[in-house]
């Protein structure tokens, strides 16, 4: 198993250093991109720019030519690795979003009904959902990073669709949410939930075996038709988590007629009506800065924080580990010389830690191993959540690592009017590569900081600031590699980040 285990990370290491570089073959026949490999397009890059942003010597930060090009006068910076991948394997996408309220009448179906769109982000992957009625609309901004590995083809084709996905399913309660200054907060619809309960009232009088009126004796107790109150925002964060779902299940069905290889986080931020929700499925990170306060708006998701979820499931369906792994974790490796002897180890259901008596199953390879960023599933990746990997398997082996990992996002909100905002207020994004070598105390000083020292009226500060957060997590080339503040190591992992100004979304409340 040792050998397996290590032949599974020279394996992933390998598909990550070959990167996007060669087309996937399925029974011999060369399988095309769904997307060609670029760069962000708000970036606007020639051919001949994109290849030189990806030398892995010189690495040079790229930035936003025109600030115009993104909403809000939000600024963006991003740098290549250090020679781990062929490509940056990130990516970004960004821009302004129209939904149509879904008629309640039906639509017939025509080629140019429903799903009819146009291009509104500055990248061209804007969609504007239309039907056959007059109806209202809500528009909501977007901007996304995708952290790819084993290839940029998930992040890429991601970053070209989640958006549409996301104002598909907001599609179905943009006639609720445009409501929402009439109607109470806390509900849905007042006339709709006495429909509801009529309903309910038919289905539990048909139960009893009588088809009784609230109030008569047959009837059940008035507590059994109350409907639960849905809040606004519990529509949104729905249509968030969905999208990422159906975004997941759509990579899974073409990863047969497409070459989509690999995998990637996805952190999604989303502002509509007063309101940022921010979704993360990977170890992307996003955090608001105010008043050089830091507000976290993400966790991580790796092997470490997500220890007792992997644990719970290898638990409850053993066969996924395939006989090779243990679901149980231990202070360190167990040897075979130490069956019948105490070691510490944790369960599921454990936060702490207890003795176990080492027995024969333990000797297996744990599922999660490693600490820290070293820490990985089955010895092959480190996060836990994401889209894609619909094919990754533990080296040499039959055992699919999927079912380990989840596209589910986890969504925050921030409402951005309870709050004061000025200039030097942001919303920050970026890929893991920032965070590797960066606090957040240490990003959130670097911000103030440089927008404290810059004219407020200049349209570039915020790509100007993005730009110095990078080279900060980048450092500079020496003899040693690339160094940082202190002699400390610099990062050698693609790089993304968007600062958002606040201020302006106060102004759109």
């Amino acid at each position: 198993m040792l050998t397996r285990v290590k032949s599974a990370v020279a394996n992933f290491m390998g598909g990550i250093m070959a990167g996007n570089a060669g087309a996937e073959h399925v029974n011999g026949t060369e399988l095309p991109m769904k997307f060609p490999y670029s760069r962000p397009e708000f970036l606007g890059l020639s051919q001949d720019e994109i290849e030189c942003s990806a030398d892995h010597i010189a690495r040079p930060i790229l930035t936003l030519r025109e600030s115009k090009r993104l909403p809000w006068g939000t600024g963006y910076a991003e740098v290549i690795n250090a020679g781990k991948s062929m490509h940056n394997e990130d990516q970004g996408s960004c821009g302004l979003v129209t939904v149509k309220k879904k008629s309640s009448a039906p639509i017939t179906p025509s080629k140019n009904s429903t799903a009819k769109r146009r291009s509104s982000l500055p990248n061209g992957e804007g969609s504007q959902l239309k039907d056959n009625s007059e109806s209202e609309e809500i528009t909501f901004n977007y901007w996304a990073l995708f952290d790819g590995h084993a290839g940029a083809g998930a992040a890429v084709v991601a970053s070209k669709l989640l958006h549409h996905k996301i104002a598909e399913h907001l599609q179905e309660v943009a006639g609720v949410l445009r409501n929402s200054a009439v109607l109470p907060p806390t509900c849905l619809n007042d006339e709709p939930e006495v429909v509801s309960n009529a309903r309910t009232l038919t289905r539990a009088a048909s139960l009893r075996g009588s088809m009784g009126t609230p109030g008569s004796p047959s009837s059940p107790p008035t507590r059994f038709f109350i409907e639960k109150k849905i809040p606004h925002e519990s529509l949104v964060i729905g249509a968030i988590e969905n999208a990422f779902k159906e975004m997941d299940m759509q990579i899974e069905r073409e990863r047969a007629t497409y070459n989509i290889s690999g995998g990637c986080t996805s952190l999604a931020v989303v502002f509509l009506m007063g309101k940022f929700y921010v979704a993360n499925a990977g170890d992307s990170r996003a955090i608001i800065v105010r008043n050089g306060e830091v507000i976290p708006m993400s966790s991580e998701f790796t092997p470490e924080t997500e220890r007792q979820r992997l644990q719970y499931l290898a638990c409850l369906q053993p066969h996924l580990l395939g006989n090779e792994f243990t679901h149980l974790e231990f202070s360190r490796r167990v040897q075979r010389k130490e069956l019948g002897k105490k070691m510490l180890f944790r369960d599921f259901n454990m936060t702490g830690w207890a003795y176990k008596i080492i027995e024969e199953d333990d000797l297996k390879f744990p599922l999660v191993y490693g600490e820290g960023k070293k820490a990985r599933v089955m010895a092959t990746i480190g996060v836990t959540r994401g889209l894609g990997d619909h094919d990754l398997k533990v080296h040499d082996s039959n055992i699919h690592i999927k079912p380990f990992l989840s596209c589910t996002p986890e969504v925050r909100v921030y409402d951005i009017a309870e709050h004061d905002h000025d200039a030097n207020d942001v919303l920050v994004l970026a890929t893991d590569g920032l965070w590797d070598v960066l606090s957040n105390k240490e990003v959130a000083e670097a911000i103030t900081s440089f927008l404290s020292n810059c004219d407020p009226d200049d349209p570039r500060r915020y790509t100007q600031a993005a730009q110095d957060l990078v080279m900060k997590a980048r450092g500079v080339l020496k003899d040693r590699g690339w160094r940082i503040s202190n002699d400390r190591l610099g990062s050698g992992d693609d790089i993304s980040m968007y600062i958002i100004p606040l201020l302006h979304g106060t102004k759109l409340t």
